[in-house]
């Protein structure tokens, strides 16, 4: 079976390696810059390319729960030329 999705290269990480360390966020009820507000649960890794991703769910219905890029999540966005966090913590 082929795959069509575009994948990054697989972890070389071995089964007996040490894990590098993950980045902290503080879990608590963020704001998405178009409004919506979210629960952070924590940060995973990904268990191929051992990437960090933050685990939330949104707080404004009952989709489930999510993953983003650490680094896309605790971004900036520019809208009207301002830069703004992409998400925001309203409270921890």
């Amino acid at each position: 079976m082929s795959d069509s999705h575009t994948t990054q290269a697989p972890s070389t990480h071995g089964a007996g390696d040490p894990l590098p360390p993950l980045p902290q966020a503080p879990a608590g009820r963020y704001r998405h810059y178009k409004g919506g507000e979210y629960e952070v649960r924590g940060v995973v890794r990904h268990s191929e390319t051992l990437e960090a991703l933050v685990l939330y769910a949104p707080l404004y219905n009952d989709s489930g729960l999510w993953v983003r890029p650490y680094d896309m999540f605790f971004g900036s966005v520019e809208i009207d030329g301002v830069t703004r966090p992409r998400f925001a913590l309203v409270q921890a």
